[in-house]
């Protein structure tokens, strides 16, 4: 259950939250819901790049039962970014980018740990996909011990076309897989570069491995065979600092 400051119920009270650009995470529309007013709400939200969900009365319901005409938005934790806005910034700052990309990451858990560990490892930006992946709520948040109010996160519509975008820009993109016989250690991290982490049961999916530049494993020698997705995120990023050092970046 969502707490008061979580959400936004009401179909004008949502589009007045997206006529003044309050970041929303998502919004959830009764299935049946027609009429000018929702048409607008839609046409704003696809506007404002936000994730609609057609869903059952019941589902809105679970979430609060106060009156909310079919029409919930859930309030996001964060500001989210976009990647044509954060890449030019990094190279006219000098940077040498770090981006981690999550394909199909739903636990909240493993989100803010991973996004922990971005903000320990100079991770510049995290990306994420609209739908299919976390929510960037207060939960996220708390479990990433704040790291989140640090670590730019970029939603997009199609981690695709985010991955091409990367690649044109000099990105080196490493997708991550129990399946590929490159050792993790042997991929080049010194220069930009994005990795790519899918969720435990699916992993990647091949359409965004296609994408890859480079394809790496992480050694496994255990009888369980899986590296929670948020270890192996650790294990990467830091191969990635072991490089950068090693080649005398990041130096005081």
């Amino acid at each position: 259950m969502l707490n008061n400051n979580q959400y936004i119920f009401g179909i004008h009270a949502v589009i007045e939250a997206l006529e003044a650009a309050k970041e929303i995470d998502k919004l959830y529309i009764k299935k049946d819901l027609n009429g000018e007013l929702a048409q607008r709400l839609v046409v704003l939200a696809r506007q404002r790049q936000v994730p609609v969900l057609r869903v059952p009365v019941e589902r809105i319901n679970r979430i609060t039962r106060k009156n909310h005409q079919g029409v919930l938005a859930v309030v996001a934790a964060v500001s989210y970014c976009r990647l044509e806005q954060v890449v030019p910034m990094l190279y006219d700052n000098g940077e040498n980018p770090f981006i981690i990309v999550l394909d199909g990451v739903t636990d909240v858990r493993n989100f803010g740990a991973i996004a922990r560990t971005c903000d320990c490892a100079g991770v510049n930006a995290i990306v994420i996909p609209e739908r299919g992946s976390v929510s960037v709520n207060a939960d996220a948040v708390k479990t990433s011990a704040g790291a989140l109010n640090y670590v730019p996160i970029c939603r997009e519509r199609s981690l695709v076309d985010a991955l091409r975008y990367l690649r044109d820009s000099g990105f080196n993109i490493v997708g991550t897989s129990d399946k590929n016989a490159q050792p993790f250690t042997s991929a080049q991290f010194t220069g930009p570069v994005a990795i790519v982490l899918g969720a435990e049961d699916k992993g990647i999916s091949p359409e965004v491995m296609a994408c890859c530049n480079q394809r790496v494993v992480i050694p496994e020698f255990g009888h369980i065979n899986s590296l929670n997705v948020s270890v192996a995120g650790g294990i990467m990023m830091y191969e990635v600092v072991r490089q950068r050092l090693a080649d005398n970046q990041w130096v005081e």
